[in-house]
């Protein structure tokens, strides 16, 4: 989809954006009409400053009986906390703020290609057997009249990130539509179900699923370890979006990855695919 006319003349980026999201003013151009909850495409401005962005009050947020009221918000700017924490920079530039229609989630949008190139697509549906080199095998997928075709994803680096943070976050719904891709950047968005205290994690990337992880993501879980510590400034921070328990939670989900030095796999009680998946 494209972005609200008026691309900036200069990107902005790291504190830079986060400080225009926050103090910026936001003027309403359009919306994602569908989307499960109100998305707004908006301009943020500050003297010399703009940027295109996405705006999810949280008066538009549609009730989920298993999140309570009025907190998608708040989850999706804690995921931009811990993708920071981690060291990776998976997840937009994102705050909580008040904007035209009241509190909520304010995100820099990303630019993406209308039709990506061949070798930058992290999904594919193959008729074979085997996923093949530089892919890994998701599962089989109904795709009309009775057929079924593998899915796949890219045997890519950022994506092994990306399922490394989903899985400490625990999150609900990584479709293959949340994945965002700007030049050599990868970027997650649609955090809104994640942290809940029960495991629910729905993912399409599970091509890794019970090998062992790099030591980059060992060595970014303890860092991470650390920094979740009560009386941490990204612990403190957490505590303002998500509940004490769901904080504990993300404690304890950390632990286990890094005691098993594995990446999850499914857990058999929660649907492991997201619907639809893409």
């Amino acid at each position: 989809m494209p972005a609200p006319e008026r691309v900036p003349a200069r990107r902005v980026s790291g504190r830079d954006a986060l400080d225009l999201l926050t103090r910026g003013e936001l003027h309403v151009e359009g919306q994602i009409r569908d989307a499960s909850n109100a998305v707004l495409l908006c301009r943020v401005t500050e003297g010399d400053r703009e940027a295109a962005c996405v705006y999810k009050p949280v008066r538009g947020e549609r009730p989920l009986w298993d999140f309570p009221d009025g907190t998608l918000a708040q989850r999706e700017v804690a995921a931009f906390e811990v993708s920071e924490a981690l060291g990776w920079g998976l997840v937009p530039p994102t705050v909580l703020r008040d904007g035209p229609y009241g509190e909520g989630m304010c995100q820099l949008w990303i630019d993406t290609p209308d039709e990506p190139a061949d070798d930058s697509r992290l999904l594919a549906l193959v008729d074979a057997e085997e996923p093949g080199e530089g892919w890994r095998a998701v599962g089989l997928a109904e795709v009309g009249e009775g057929r079924t075709a593998l899915l796949v994803h890219a045997d890519d680096a950022r994506l092994r990130r990306l399922a490394v943070l989903d899985a400490v976050i625990n999150n609900g719904d990584r479709k293959g539509g949340h994945l965002l891709v700007d030049g050599d950047r990868l970027y997650g968005i649609d955090h809104g179900v994640t942290f809940n205290t029960e495991d629910k994690l729905r993912t399409l990337l599970w091509g890794w699923a019970g090998e062992p992880l790099t030591e980059e993501a060992a060595g970014a879980l303890a860092a991470l370890r650390g920094r979740l510590a009560e009386g941490e400034p990204l612990a403190d921070r957490l505590a303002a979006l998500i509940t004490r328990a769901e904080l504990a939670a993300v404690r304890e989900r950390v632990a286990a990855l890094l005691a098993s030095g594995r990446h999850r796999e499914p857990s058999g009680e929660w649907p492991a695919i997201p619907w639809p998946p893409i």
